[in-house]
């Protein structure tokens, strides 16, 4: 779980990401789901901007708002931060009438934020980043730390899948 305006979870992206990916993701020990979570309008802002390419984009569209974090976020007002949004939005080769659409799209927003609520709700989630790692909630921590979390349920998993 992680929320585009959590520091925290840039951290994460920038410093633990690419471990997790290329040690577990990219040779299929683990698959990696990334939920959103929207404490703030500007998250859900960026939230709607990272759904509006679909799924084909939605990583890469995740990527540039966590490496690009701290220049986006630092508009002043909502316009623009709405402004920096689309920018990003630009570069992952959106028009501008797709990002208008995406965000003049109610029922997509409500579906959304029914689904961040649902999601967290169910997995007790009260503070970003957060991953649920073999069905229990683990919370960020260092990289070593985690890995021992991980590579504990996969064993764990493959114990079980021998019986």
């Amino acid at each position: 779980y992680a929320s585009f305006t959590c520091g925290h979870c840039a951290n994460f992206h920038e410093e633990n990401w690419p471990k997790l990916k290329s040690e577990y993701v990219d040779t299929g020990k683990v698959r990696f789901i990334q939920r959103d979570i929207y404490f703030d309008q500007v998250g859900l802002w960026a939230g709607i901007l990272a759904r509006c390419g679909g799924d084909d984009k939605y990583y890469a569209v995740s990527d540039i708002l966590f490496d690009e974090q701290s220049d986006w976020i630092s508009g002043g007002s909502g316009d623009e931060i709405a402004a920096n949004l689309r920018r990003i939005g630009l570069k992952a080769g959106m028009t501008e009438e797709q990002m208008t659409a995406c965000w003049d799209d109610t029922a997509k927003v409500e579906q959304l934020v029914a689904t961040f609520q649902q999601n967290a709700s169910s997995d007790q989630i009260e503070a970003t980043p957060t991953f649920i790692i073999g069905g229990e909630k683990v919370m960020n921590q260092p990289w070593d730390d985690m890995k021992e979390v991980i590579d504990a349920k996969l064993a764990e998993a493959e114990g079980a899948a021998a019986n």
